[in-house]
């Protein structure tokens, strides 16, 4: 008698070695790095706005929140181009983080 069921000679049943597809492999950091280095680029013009407006309105001169947010976005693309050659997920989550601070920071001061 033949039955439509794998047998179980030699192979163990119901475990499988597969990736869920919500799992961030390297590939996937890499793309998401990528695309934070825009997010930082934009995050950038924003802060140099910023910057400028409150150069324009104020007495012109820049505080130490201006200089933080430059910074802050200084290290989100440094981070993201490390993330690039080295995908890690907490590289990928600092720029990110950073990249949105740099604004933040800026409309501080």
């Amino acid at each position: 008698m033949t039955t439509d069921s794998p047998s179980s000679h030699g192979t163990t049943q119901g475990t499988t070695d597969t990736i869920p597809g919500t799992a961030l492999n390297s590939t996937n950091l890499r793309v998401l790095a990528g695309l934070g280095l825009l997010l930082v680029a934009v995050c950038t013009v924003a802060t140099m706005a910023v910057t400028l407006t409150d150069a324009i309105s104020d007495d012109g001169v820049g505080g130490a929140f201006v200089t933080a947010g430059f910074w802050a976005a200084g290290l989100a693309a440094l981070a993201g181009v490390t993330a690039l050659a080295v995908p890690r997920r907490t590289l990928v989550a600092a720029q990110y983080a950073l990249a949105v601070a740099a604004p933040l920071l800026a409309l501080m001061d």
